[in-house]
């Protein structure tokens, strides 16, 4: 049974305006220290940025809250699983939540081009 679903569409000129403007601050902010090395390895960090914060938007539309109802955008973490496909990680704070809803699955599913970065994300009960 679906729980949740949440849909974000970011432009990529946005986030390399942001990053050029705040860079490291805004990083420490919004990612996790792997997700920022995993982009930062990749031709144009930007576009990877991107994705990984649609992921993040689509998470929080999952869950129907919305940035500052109590969960920050550095606790939702996007890593690659062992056959690289898109993943959630959670902290302990996220996965009570998560528990107390009875979500039991969590899809994502990202895509990019060059322009925009697009994410999808299921909450499954």
């Amino acid at each position: 049974m679906i729980h949740g679903i949440g849909t974000d569409l970011v432009e990529v000129s946005r986030i390399e305006r942001i990053l050029k403007k705040w860079g490291d601050r805004f990083l420490d902010r919004v990612y996790a220290h792997d997700e920022i090395e995993y982009c930062k390895n990749k031709a144009f960090p930007a576009i990877h940025f991107a994705a990984r914060f649609a992921a993040k938007e689509s998470f929080l539309k999952s869950l129907g809250i919305g940035l500052g109802m109590g969960v920050k955008l550095r606790e939702i973490e996007v890593s690659n699983n062992a056959l690289g496909s898109p993943a959630l990680k959670m902290n302990e704070k996220i996965g009570h939540i998560l528990d107390n809803i009875g979500v039991n699955a969590i899809h994502v599913s990202m895509t990019h081009t060059r322009e925009y970065a697009h994410a999808i994300v299921v909450l499954e009960k």
